[in-house]
């Protein structure tokens, strides 16, 4: 119970973690763009089926991430106490 009370309130992450996230699902997004177009040079049919499983499962993971930051609120970033 106290697990979807907590999944329903949302959660806060910081702006660099955010942008971290971000970049990462470029990345993946293009790793799996770049992955996909190989699949024309390659012969193997194994080897096919092994290009299309890294390609969902990079498209999966990015979809996840995704998932997680529209899910997530950004920490405003306040006045920082000088130590």
């Amino acid at each position: 119970m106290a697990i979807q009370c907590t999944v329903q309130e949302g959660f806060e992450i910081s702006p660099r973690f955010r942008q971290i996230l971000e970049e990462r699902i470029a990345r993946l997004e293009s790793d799996a763009a770049h992955d996909e177009a190989q699949l024309d040079r390659l012969n193997d049919i194994d080897h096919i089926r092994r290009q299309m499983r890294l390609v969902a499962v990079e498209r999966a993971e990015a979809l996840r991430m995704r998932i997680f930051l529209d899910r997530a609120r950004t920490r405003s970033t306040g006045p920082q106490m000088e130590l």
